[in-house]
């Protein structure tokens, strides 16, 4: 399965078996736990079908001029895949095995700029990888220690156009139906700024915890109406 564009020929193929990828830690210890809460509250609010998929320091392929190019964003979504499970559990190869990605992130925590890297020549910077190789129709970076998100959306020239956020500083997504937008609070001893999901009507996708502590709260404004009622409710 071969793409054309000026300059370069890529093909959708399989990652070789043998083919090493790195194995590098990554770049802050918050990483890990940024994209897990992403993934989270997607999952228990019901928008993570069985045949989407979230991935963290993930290998994403193509082949670009007979090169084998291997990026590994920090969180990235991908709508709809079309093999088992079985065949991705090391790479993701879009076209070939399911769709594009919706959406890449890069959470800074360096001096490096490797997240703006436009570079063509071989090894391609990831600036350039997701905009003219995959064509990710949405790019984020975000900044953990400032709490600044950068959304940058593919135009119709096929290049990105960085983007404004709405009055609650949020950023739609039409191919998710979401917001996406930072939100400051604890999770995990960490309080911090944080990668939210809001729904079309502006609520906030819960975590885990939330979820937990507002059934807590339900069920306490219950039974301190049925106390005022006269009945001693069964706890």
């Amino acid at each position: 399965m071969l793409t054309t564009i000026p300059n370069y020929q890529i093909a959708w193929e399989k990652l070789p078996d043998d083919y090493i990828l790195p194995d590098d830690p990554v770049d802050n210890i918050n990483q890990p736990a940024l994209a897990a809460a992403l993934t989270e509250s997607l999952q228990l609010s019901g928008r993570l079908p069985d045949t989407a998929l979230t991935c963290t320091n993930y290998g994403i392929c193509a082949t670009v001029n007979g090169k084998i190019v291997v990026k590994a964003p920090d969180w990235a979504y991908i709508p709809h895949i079309t093999v088992s499970r079985e065949e991705i559990n090391r790479s993701y190869t879009p076209r070939l095995q399911g769709e594009i990605p919706a959406i890449v992130m890069e959470f800074l925590s360096d001096t490096e700029g490797s997240e703006y890297s436009i570079k063509q020549t071989y090894p391609p910077g990831k600036f350039f990888f997701y905009e003219r190789i995959l064509q990710v129709l949405n790019y984020a970076i975000f900044d953990i220690q400032t709490g600044n998100l950068e959304f940058y959306r593919l135009n119709d020239k096929k290049q990105y156009e960085l983007q404004s956020a709405n009055e609650q500083n949020r950023f739609w997504i039409p191919e998710m139906q979401l917001f996406l937008g930072v939100w400051r609070g604890s999770r995990e001893n960490r309080n911090n700024f944080w990668l939210r999901w809001w729904n079309e009507e502006g609520n906030l996708l819960l975590w885990g915890n939330e979820i937990v502590e507002q059934e807590r709260q339900r069920v306490e404004r219950l039974a301190a109406q049925l106390r005022a009622a006269g009945i001693e409710p069964e706890l």
